[in-house]
């Protein structure tokens, strides 16, 4: 038998620790011959565009610097399938392609929308009497996946915002005039990421001083009165802001939006910058943290790395068992000491919904976030992985442009 991974959605600098799993795993089972990468996600496997990744993938050194290269090695999509009765064109390409490549399994690994895929395929063939087992392989930095206790790779992103946002913490206290930073961090509807900069607050900081999220309903002016209020206690008051936040106004929103209906994002932190230097009159200042709190890799969590190796290699174990149409998800055992277990549930329960930021985790002033908030996030920044350098920069492990290119 064969199998075949692909990659989907946003990049992270975890999902290709969990390529790492599905294919070291596989390369342990006897009954498993090639290893097939699909170019683009879904869209390699439609246009019959696959790479056999022993040919890419040949030492320990190979896989140890294939940890720790963030982004897609394969590459991605945001390519929604149409539902299973509707559109069997489509569907006869990818069974084709699974015919034609002797392919038993698929793994994909991916957020929300891939896990619909993952559902979709998995309907159309047992329908149609494919013996082929799909695999979800988790993976977001929003964190927003039904079910699983977390994504791979939230931990490194949050590890990524929270130490930024130390950095432009000390950054703003050099001066002695009054300022208001205001940090714009990554998340559509759920707060999660935004909400992580808390883990400061165990190294003994205070900043963030005000903390929004999504969840919460925003008021401009009792906003102008937070920052005051801050401003009161604090020279330089530092905010962090989640992307989706509603201010109630459409004047920043692109309108443009993905194959999946989801709304282009920005300009939630240059709205409040200028609210504030417009009532309040100090000096003011938006940092948008935009892709690069995705794919910082040289500052991943190796417990985040670890558990996205693990839990692809998981999904390879799940497939053997027989089992087909469900997603890979962690599951909390304790904080401390951390401990976690990885199992298998429905993809149906997780495509297409969203895990938001714990409302009794939020304060009742809904500026901030609660002490239940930094035991949770905690455990998943934890480590550091010792990277491969050439001079003085991380190395990362690229398949050439000219097979991406097929």
């Amino acid at each position: 038998m064969n199998i075949a991974v692909a990659q989907s959605g946003g990049p992270t600098c975890a999902i290709n620790a969990s390529l790492v799993g599905v294919f070291s795993e596989a390369l342990k089972i006897a009954e498993i011959d090639a290893i097939f990468g699909s170019i683009n996600g879904i869209e390699g496997i439609i246009n019959d565009n696959l790479i056999n990744l022993k040919t890419m993938i040949r030492t320990n050194e190979d896989i140890e610097l294939l940890k720790q290269t963030p982004s897609t090695v394969l590459g991605s999509c945001r390519y929604k399938l149409p539902k299973p009765d509707e559109a069997g064109e489509v569907y006869e390409k990818i069974m084709a392609c699974f015919r034609k490549h002797d392919i038993k399994a698929f793994f994909y690994i991916g957020g929300n929308d891939s896990m619909d895929t993952v559902d979709k395929l998995s309907q159309y063939a047992e329908k149609n009497g494919c013996d082929v087992k799909i695999i979800g392989i988790p993976k977001t930095i929003d964190n927003d996946l039904c079910i699983t206790d977390h994504t791979p790779g939230f931990g490194s992103a949050a590890k990524y915002v929270a130490t930024t946002v130390q950095e432009i913490i000390r950054d703003s206290s050099v001066y002695s005039i009054e300022s208001v930073t205001i940090i714009e961090i990554m998340g559509r509807h759920a707060g999660w990421l935004t909400a992580s900069t808390c883990v400061l607050r165990a190294n003994g900081e205070v900043a963030p001083h005000l903390i929004y999220l999504p969840e919460s309903d925003f008021n401009a002016e009792k906003f102008l009165a937070d920052v005051k209020r801050e401003q009161a206690k604090h020279k330089a008051v530092i905010i962090a802001v989640s992307e989706g936040m509603e201010l109630g106004d459409d004047e920043f929103r692109s309108g443009a939006t993905d194959n999946f209906g989801h709304k282009y994002l920005s300009g939630v932190g240059k709205r409040l910058e200028n609210l504030v230097r417009d009532k309040i009159g100090c000096k003011a200042r938006s940092i948008e943290l935009n892709v690069m709190q995705r794919c910082s890799s040289h500052i991943s969590s190796k417990t985040d790395i670890d558990e996205s190796v693990s839990i692809g290699a998981a999904g390879v174990r799940a497939a053997l068992r027989g089992e087909s149409g469900k997603m890979m998800y962690f599951r909390r055992i304790s904080d401390t000491p951390y401990v976690v277990e990885i199992d298998a549930v429905p993809a149906s329960e997780v495509a297409n919904k969203e895990k938001m930021f714990p409302k009794e985790w939020i304060t009742p002033d809904g500026c901030d976030v609660t002490d239940s908030a930094l035991k949770y996030f905690l455990p998943l920044i934890q480590g550091e992985m010792v990277l491969e350098k050439k001079n003085g920069l991380p190395v990362h492990f690229k398949i050439r442009e000219e097979i991406l290119r097929g």
